[in-house]
């Protein structure tokens, strides 16, 4: 697990720590490499960890812990993610879907597919396999890039954490052409002080035009990080009609 994944868990189930001691242990994760390598060691462990509810003081943590990491094992084996490639208007994309609905969006960035069929086993932790894009997907994109909108049941989150679904979903609540912030995230799902663990799900977004990461901003205003870069986050906030007060 990287310093920064190990950030937005500190900030989102450590709020209410002091902001001293938060700053100490980032410092620390940052600066020591023996620390990142542990983490880096046992990311499928902490990831397990991370997606189970706090559980009850008399449950059988050990047995919930094996029976939820038996069921990333499981998915791993079921459903493959169909990816395939699309063209829209700011370029192309890569689009993998399951059945009828879209379970990722990437820009092509030029690093090939197989570069990109890994990226999305790491994100989704499913199989990907190499399919043909069915007519309603272009449909679905040519729709989307019109209206600036999606039907919510052609999109599929099932496979991301309760916290990240929650944060995409209030992304998805921008009006297009109007921007928020990472804190006006947080605040909408009841977590105001996540700020920056709703940073980290913005970063590692699987379908950043349906749930639209390019809306939210810093608290400045300032356009702040974007995966596929500020440009094409700027573009497409030009294209909704968004013009940033002077």
């Amino acid at each position: 697990m990287r310093c920064r994944d190990l950030e937005a868990m500190w900030d989102e189930t450590r709020g209410s720590c002091t902001r001293s001691l938060k700053v100490e242990v980032t410092t620390h994760l940052h600066a020591c490499p023996q620390c990142q390598h542990l983490y880096e060691e046992c990311e499928g462990v902490a990831y397990s960890l991370s997606c189970l509810p706090v559980p009850e003081p008399s449950c059988d943590l050990a047995r919930r812990v094996l029976g939820h990491i038996a069921s990333l094992r499981q998915r791993m084996r079921s459903e493959p993610v169909m990816l395939t490639s699309a063209r829209v208007p700011v370029g192309r994309l890569y689009v993998g879907f399951k059945g009828a609905r879209i379970a990722y969006l990437g820009f092509d960035t030029g690093g090939g597919f197989q570069a990109v069929q890994q990226r999305v086993e790491q994100r989704l932790r499913r199989p990907v396999v190499r399919g043909q894009a069915p007519a309603w997907l272009q449909e679905t994109l040519d729709q989307f890039f019109r209206t600036w909108r999606v039907d919510d049941r052609v999109v599929d989150i099932s496979d991301l954490t309760p916290f990240e679904q929650a944060a995409l979903r209030a992304a998805a609540r921008i009006p297009p052409g109007e921007v928020r912030s990472y804190g006006w995230v947080a605040t909408q799902i009841g977590k105001p002080k996540a700020a920056r663990a709703v940073g980290r799900v913005m970063a590692r977004n699987p379908l950043p035009l349906f749930f639209p990461c390019h809306r939210v901003v810093d608290s400045s205003g300032a356009l702040h990080d974007y995966y596929y870069g500020l440009e094409m986050k700027q573009r497409l906030l030009e294209l909704e009609g968004y013009r940033r007060a002077r």
